[in-house]
């Protein structure tokens, strides 16, 4: 009986890498839908305007919101397709959304192009979820290894997207950034043929709890969840608002070469994405709340870099300090707020914490333009103060309290 045991777990072993490894190629390729969109956005947006260029940043708005409507949209596309179907659906959204964009701008429609970016975003929002699919179809002792593999498809996607940018922003000249978002074709349609070879294990109904759900109200009205999803937030509208306005700031503001300001989106998804595969190690030995504050005070450390000058170096030193500030900003409060539900409770809380966060991270984007246009790049980053300040306040209510409970 053990022999059969035994060569059933290595069955499905074998079955997760092999779906592990497709998941994470298909990661590469429709992950650097964001980095590309991102780095050259605002700047086709601003192109398109005309004196008032207050709304440059909409288009990375509408990525934004694009992304929301994703998260939620593959959770009825996966009822209906499968998840390996949401997954194709996601990856045709995203090529449509790159020709629509590309349309865009052959018309010179900023409107449209904003729309195109939506698609592109609710594309990128089906993305999101290749990593628990990953997970939900490994192994439990296989299930960090799967995840490290999706973590490194973001790096890969961190190269890809900016460098697609800079090759083929002039491959349609006159028309600038037309070929990068054309260039989304050929990355979708690589995906969506590694994604016909997926074999997912079909999705089972949690069985009966123990324990009634609680309701929303209640769980989201505790101090350790309200905590978490606040310096959440704060982390990533904060690290929204910064990365959406250095391109502009860069380009616009100080004249220097959009293949420099791209680079320096590259710097900063990579920053975003490398501490990812030591982040859950640290959490372990040191607490979710103080990784989030180990976040909070490299948030601050980005702007006291970006306040010392306007060079080169002062804009990629400040965008790396952004990524890594929101990597522990961002996925230590994720831990905190999983902390706080049951596993047949997660959906309704997921969903209220992603409408929110989501809801505020475009808000963040789309002020970006409106601030840079008004009072310019220096201006920009005092607003990581505050918000890191109340934020690391919050945390040190929470750990005092944890003290206290502790010792009760």
């Amino acid at each position: 009986m053990s022999a059969i045991a035994d060569e059933s777990i290595q069955g499905h072993l074998q079955s997760a890498k092999r779906n592990v490894f497709l998941l994470a190629a298909a990661q590469a390729f429709l992950g650097a839908a964001a980095p590309l969109s991102i780095s050259v956005g605002s700047l086709a947006g601003y192109q398109l305007l005309g004196s008032d260029k207050s709304l440059a940043t909409l288009p990375v708005t509408g990525f934004n919101i694009g992304t929301a409507l994703g998260a939620v949209g593959i959770a009825i596309a996966s009822r209906k397709l499968g998840r390996q179907g949401a997954f194709m659906t996601g990856a045709v959204i995203c090529a449509t959304g790159g020709l629509l964009a590309a349309i865009a701008l052959f018309r010179g429609s900023f409107w449209l192009f904003a729309l195109a970016l939506m698609l592109i975003g609710t594309g990128g929002g089906f993305t999101q979820k290749i990593r628990f699919a990953a997970a939900d179809a490994s192994p439990s002792f296989y299930k960090p290894k799967a995840i490290s593999w999706i973590l490194g498809a973001g790096i890969v996607s961190a190269i890809i997207g900016p460098q697609l940018a800079i090759w083929a922003k002039d491959l349609l000249a006159p028309v600038t950034f037309a070929g990068t978002f054309l260039a989304l074709l050929p990355l979708a349609i690589t995906a969506l043929a590694i994604l016909t070879f997926l074999r997912l294990p079909a999705q089972t109904a949690h069985s009966a709890q123990a324990e009634p759900a609680r309701p929303l109200r209640q769980i989201v009205a505790t101090q350790r969840f309200a905590t978490g999803m606040i310096c959440g937030i704060g982390t990533y509208a904060l690290m929204t608002f910064v990365m959406t306005g250095a391109p502009l700031a860069m380009v616009i503001g100080c004249g220097f070469p959009t293949e420099l300001a791209t680079l320096g989106i590259q710097w900063h998804v990579l920053a975003m994405f490398g501490p990812s595969f030591i982040t859950g190690s640290m959490i372990a030995r040191f607490g979710a709340e103080r990784v989030v504050a180990m976040g909070l005070v490299t948030l601050m450390a980005c702007a006291v870099v970006a306040h010392m000058g306007i060079e080169l170096w002062n804009f990629w030193g400040a965008l790396v300090l952004l990524g890594i500030g929101w990597n522990f900003g961002f996925i230590g409060s994720t831990s905190i707020v999983a902390s706080t539900y049951r596993p047949h409770e997660a959906d309704k809380v997921q969903g209220f914490h992603d409408i929110c966060l989501f809801g505020l991270v475009a808000l963040s984007s789309f002020s970006s333009g409106k601030v840079f246009t008004s009072y310019g790049w220096s201006f920009m980053n005092l607003f990581i103060w505050p918000v890191a300040i109340l934020c690391l306040a919050l945390i040190a209510l929470l750990i005092l309290r944890n003290r206290k409970v502790a010792t009760a």
